[in-house]
């Protein structure tokens, strides 16, 4: 086993049609996807969609189905490799089947994890399945939500920041009959983007931190003014002198909570504590900064001073 290569696993997931099949379908037929040795794509439920049997043939693609998550153990997914011995896996997954649940054998590599949304159920979903939800996209690089015709981009705005909650650096998509449909305005941002500093609230600090991830250049040298928590990371990649002021914030439960800060510099970290509030006033810069590996949001503080905790110290996504 020692020097082996390991199988490389490409992994769909969403509840049913949800485009997972059509995804996967369009992929296997790419010329650039027909390489070398057999593609073995595991389907764990039936969609409206089915697989072109004269396209699995041509492709060399075996399907496997397996009825239950209970059945789709590593050892089952082993004897399908000593079967097949495929070079590349693909699995359709159950969007039912709790995705925690999820194991492949330890000859097999996680490539790629992605999530199709069909946008016209999904605040169905996220308000009825949230957690089941949050479990798909949690991991996901990818997330297309699909369908969003005749839904309003307000709407589809909103979708884009519930699911940023709980995935900050996933790639989202979003289509329709049309194609690609860009969601990037300024205009959906429930604060004053130019004001002189920009003042976070709440939420609005929230927001404003998933969308300057996304768009460092929109905020670059504008100033901001926000009530946050002092966190003082340990670590080599982290400078001395530097600290995160930030939120802690809800993304689906009160069991799954994260921290939402960026990296600070200019303030006298040694008369800060962990922990304690403070209203922060700083410059936002995009540069690179060793703990980001590459570049990122930096705020350069003009003033830190030390502030009541606010009314509503967790950030509520989930609400």
């Amino acid at each position: 086993m020692f020097g082996k290569k390991l199988k490389p696993v490409y992994v769909i997931n969403g509840f049913l049609d949800s485009g997972k099949s059509s995804f996967f379908s369009y992929t296997i037929s790419q010329p650039y996807f027909q390489t070398s040795g057999t593609t073995l794509l595991i389907v764990c439920e039936q969609g409206e969609v089915e697989y072109d049997e004269k396209m699995l043939e041509q492709t060399r693609t075996v399907k496997v189905e397996f009825e239950s998550q209970e059945e789709m153990t590593p050892s089952a997914l082993m004897r399908l490799e000593k079967k097949y011995d495929p070079e590349r896996i693909l699995i359709e997954y159950n969007g039912m089947w709790d995705y925690r649940q999820f194991k492949i054998p330890h000859a097999w590599r996680l490539e790629q994890q992605i999530t199709t949304i069909d946008a016209s159920t999904f605040s169905m979903y996220f308000t009825n399945m949230r957690s089941l939800l949050a479990e798909q996209l949690r991991r996901s690089e990818l997330i297309m939500f699909n369908r969003c015709d005749g839904i309003d981009e307000k709407t589809l705005v909103g979708y884009k920041r519930n699911v940023k909650a709980i995935n900050q650096q996933a790639e989202l998509v979003f289509e329709n009959a049309d194609g690609e449909i860009d969601m990037t305005t300024e205009e959906d941002l429930p604060y004053d983007i130019n004001a002189d500093p920009i003042e976070l609230e709440g939420l609005d600090y929230g927001l404003w931190y998933i969308d300057a991830m996304e768009h460092p250049d929109r905020y670059n040298g504008k100033r901001v003014a926000y009530t946050g928590m002092v966190m003082i990371p340990d670590g080599k990649d982290f400078p001395k002198g530097c600290f995160v002021p930030g939120r802690m914030a809800m993304t689906c439960c009160a069991n799954d909570m994260q921290f939402l800060g960026y990296a600070c510099r200019g303030a006298d970290v040694s008369a800060l504590r962990e922990k304690e509030w403070v209203r922060i006033v700083a410059r936002i810069s995009k540069e690179s900064f060793p703990a980001y590996n590459g570049e990122g949001i930096v705020l350069v503080a003009e003033s830190v001073e030390p502030a009541a905790q606010p009314k509503e110290p967790v950030i509520n996504f989930a609400g």
